[in-house]
């Protein structure tokens, strides 16, 4: 069995400085690829280097909703050379944050309209933050017509219906530690629904930490507990859940096999 955990934070100062620690343990646990996800501008580069050291990985960079305010001319030029490397698969992650709301809600969603826009530009998928901002998050992809690009819902929290207006736009949905939540009823009836072909998994670590481990830092390691909480939910396989998720990752970033 292989899994890719399709967005976690390595780069993050709970990781950063035991990288090699982290990888051992996802491995152990069929964890063998891992997409690396940018915010700002440290995070992003930081995505990149682990990225361009470690061939198990690949970096997306972006400027996430809470960062949006820091957002200028310059950054934009930085993140536009930053696309064109290699190791580097996507935008993200990009979006709208209204429940904490560091940055004003005008501005994160200018800033994510022209990131989208940028991804446009330079045919590239993105990966999509959204907290308790789905209608406005909705509007913007889909003004924006994503569909020869593509991108994926990053810890997608919705319920059915809104599960499926962003199918419609031809977006991929992620499931996280969440859908292993005893009482997260939404999000279990939309991992149920998803399509086998749009279907990703992901940690978010250090965030959302899954059964059985929930309220301790969570690890890419633990992808493999959203798999199997993914797989009782759709009544098949683990092995079935990471070969079908490991395969649409691959597609969705273009990553080849060595």
């Amino acid at each position: 069995m292989r899994i890719f955990d399709s967005h976690t934070h390595l780069n993050s100062e709970e990781f950063i400085n035991d990288v090699p620690k982290y990888l051992a343990q996802a491995k152990a646990l069929s964890v063998e690829r891992m997409a690396i996800v940018g915010s700002n501008t440290q995070l992003n580069a930081d995505a990149i280097k682990l990225a361009q050291q470690y061939p198990e990985l690949v970096a997306i960079v972006g400027w996430h909703p809470e960062d949006s305010k820091n957002y200028t001319k310059a950054t934009e030029q930085v993140l536009i050379a930053q696309l064109q490397l290699p190791e580097v698969v996507a935008l993200g992650e990009i979006g709208l944050d209204y429940h904490w709301d560091t940055s004003p809600r005008e501005v994160q969603r200018k800033i994510f309209a022209r990131q989208v826009a940028i991804a446009k530009e330079m045919q590239v998928p993105i990966s999509v933050h959204n907290r308790d901002a789905f209608e406005d998050t909705y509007k913007i992809l889909k003004a924006a017509d994503i569909r020869d690009i593509g991108g994926v819902m990053h810890s997608f929290n919705g319920d059915p219906e809104w599960l499926k207006r962003f199918l419609d736009l031809g977006m991929h949905i992620s499931y996280s530690g969440v859908a292993s939540f005893k009482h997260a009823d939404d999000v279990h009836e939309s991992v149920k629904q998803t399509p086998a072909e749009s279907l990703l998994v992901e940690t978010d670590a250090p965030y959302l930490t899954p059964e059985p481990y929930r309220g301790k830092q969570n690890e890419p390691a633990f992808t493999r507990y959203v798999v199997e909480a993914v797989a009782k939910l759709r009544e098949t396989t683990p092995a079935a859940i990471a070969a079908q998720t490991y395969q649409n990752a691959e597609e969705l970033f273009k990553i080849e096999e060595d």
